[in-house]
């Protein structure tokens, strides 16, 4: 696993490893992180990661998170309350040089509570496939002031899911098992 653009382009991230079964620990690919930044940058939604505040919820390895800053996004928070997890994100962070720019909430995603820094205007929402967290995690964050006004959402699941009450979607692609919602609120 590697940052695949930006200024720490062919940085190698932590191994999983093992992972965490418990935890639900399944990286994105690389592959798949490539798709989902030409589509931030080519879609046609402007550039969303320059200056941005990023919110990384089930951030895992927080490969994504780091990707966006990589990119030129201005923070990012990262969410996960799996003790492996937040030991790679600790040294994820660290290997890219990251830690003014980041912070690392052990909270679960579904009960955020209110956001006491300003709102994100790109989320990343990479539950654990099949366990219907996705949208719960989403109307959470809405809920609770986590989300700027026109804040993009970029979800990951196992199947192509319908866009949760107060959000619209813009596209919706499938790369093997892994199905990319890009919405807005």
């Amino acid at each position: 696993m590697r940052i695949i653009g930006g200024t720490l382009k062919g940085l190698t991230l932590a191994s999983v490893g093992k992972g965490d079964k418990a935890g639900h620990l399944r990286p994105t690919s690389d592959r798949v992180r490539e798709s989902i930044f030409n589509l931030l940058q080519n879609g046609g939604y402007g550039n969303p990661i320059l200056g941005a505040r990023v919110l990384d919820l089930f951030a895992g390895t927080g490969a994504l998170g780091l990707e966006a800053l990589s990119r030129g996004a201005a923070w990012v928070t990262f969410v996960d309350e799996g003790a492996k997890a937040q030991s790679l994100l600790r040294h994820n962070i660290e290997l890219c040089r990251a830690t003014e720019k980041t912070r690392l909430i052990s909270k679960n995603a579904l009960r955020l509570g209110p956001c006491e820094d300003a709102a994100y205007d790109l989320i990343f929402l990479d539950p654990p496939y099949g366990k219907y967290l996705g949208e719960k995690a989403l109307i959470s964050a809405i809920e609770n002031g986590w989300l700027a006004n026109e804040a993009l959402i970029v979800w990951e699941e196992n199947s192509e899911k319908p866009s949760p009450p107060g959000l619209s979607r813009h596209d919706a692609r499938r790369y093997g098992d892994t199905w990319v919602h890009i919405l807005s609120n």
